[in-house]
């Protein structure tokens, strides 16, 4: 791995915590990793030499399966944890791979309620954060939903 990633310890920490919620089937795909090395490089560089770097980089981050227990704690504010539940629920929306499979697989539904009780969000805050992402995801797809919602956070919190 490179010494230091270029990207900040708050950015590093969303980034895992969306390829944690990846990992909550127990496998991250190979189309789930490209996904997730795209949008995160094109949010964080500015360029497509830089993104490009940015990918390479992140590469191995991404396939660390980091437990959600360990990104947690190291979400600095309510902001940051409102942010997580909606990446983390925007997440599992997407992850049906089969004819017939359920869009949301018990593997994921457990580590959403696992997530939702590590972040230590009231249950009516949830239902309001989950509703405002359905509203998201009615006219966009996750993983703009999930960029956008990304890219407004750091905007504010640069």
């Amino acid at each position: 791995m490179s010494a230091t990633p270029s990207i900040s310890p708050r950015q590093m920490n969303l980034l895992r915590v969306v390829a944690a919620m990846s990992w909550s089937d127990g496998e991250l795909s190979p189309e789930e990793s490209t996904l997730i090395l795209d949008r995160f490089s094109q949010l964080f560089a500015q360029d497509e030499p830089q993104q490009a770097q940015l990918r390479q980089e992140l590469q191995d981050y991404v396939t660390q399966n980091i437990p959600l227990e360990e990104l947690v704690p190291k979400l600095q504010s309510d902001t940051e944890k409102f942010l997580v539940l909606q990446l983390g629920y925007a997440v599992i929306q997407a992850s049906s791979r089969a004819p017939g499979e359920p869009l949301v697989n018990e593997d994921e539904k457990a580590a959403y309620r696992k997530l939702i009780s590590l972040l230590q969000i009231p249950p009516e805050q949830v239902a309001a954060l989950e509703a405002e992402m359905d509203a998201q995801l009615q006219h966009q797809n996750v993983v703009d939903a999930v960029v956008g919602q990304v890219n407004q956070y750091l905007q504010g919190h640069a």
